[in-house]
């Protein structure tokens, strides 16, 4: 029997969607967000866990976040920075910033950058998991501000903002998502009956 060809690599054992060889031609865009209403959240406490990978991008993200919860409400003393070497490494310090009393919710800021080999999905898949678990863990909403472009001109479209020559502007689209977030979560919980059976 034929042995199977050596050449066949990791890369071709990939699912293809994980693996897509074409990039998105447009960029996901909510047409109705610039539309609605900032939300008010007075007093509202934020941690950031934010990469020092090409921190010049995530550093941008950090700004505009800052600005947007500032809108919101949030104190002089509401926001609590921790910066990581990577995106890798945000699920952990993201874990650890959202088990703390004074924080309501967790931003997450990183970028992922396609490489020559197959590295970049595997941290960008780490960074993902690690932060839904994270979130589920302590029931407090991590949002995920982590960019996983092909180029470093994708990554500045949507790391910045418009007057920086940006398009998304990303971090402000993630401090917009926390304020909503937690305004959902008190309408989840409203009225909720406590200690009633389980069952139907």
């Amino acid at each position: 029997m034929r042995a199977a060809p050596a050449a066949r690599t990791l890369c071709a054992r990939l699912p293809r969607l994980f693996l897509s060889p074409t990039p998105p031609l447009t960029m996901a865009l909510d047409p109705k967000s610039a539309a609605r209403d900032l939300m008010q959240r007075p007093g509202v406490r934020i941690g950031v866990a934010i990469s020092r990978f090409h921190e010049d991008l995530t550093g941008a993200m950090l700004r505009s976040a800052e600005a947007e919860l500032r809108a919101a409400g949030m104190e002089e003393d509401g926001l609590r920075v921790v910066w990581v070497p990577g995106a890798f490494e945000l699920p952990l310090v993201a874990r650890r910033l959202a088990r703390r009393e004074d924080i309501d919710a967790v931003l997450c800021f990183g970028l992922v950058l396609t490489g020559e080999t197959t590295h970049d999905h595997w941290v960008a898949m780490g960074a993902t998991q690690g932060i839904t678990q994270a979130s589920l863990e302590t029931d407090t909403p991590i949002h995920f501000g982590v960019l996983t472009c092909q180029t470093l001109e994708q990554a500045k479209a949507r790391a910045l903002p418009s007057d920086e020559g940006g398009v998304e502007d990303k971090g402000r689209e993630v401090a917009r998502a926390a304020i909503m977030t937690l305004a959902a979560l008190d309408e989840a919980s409203a009225g909720a009956a406590h200690g009633r059976p389980a069952g139907f």
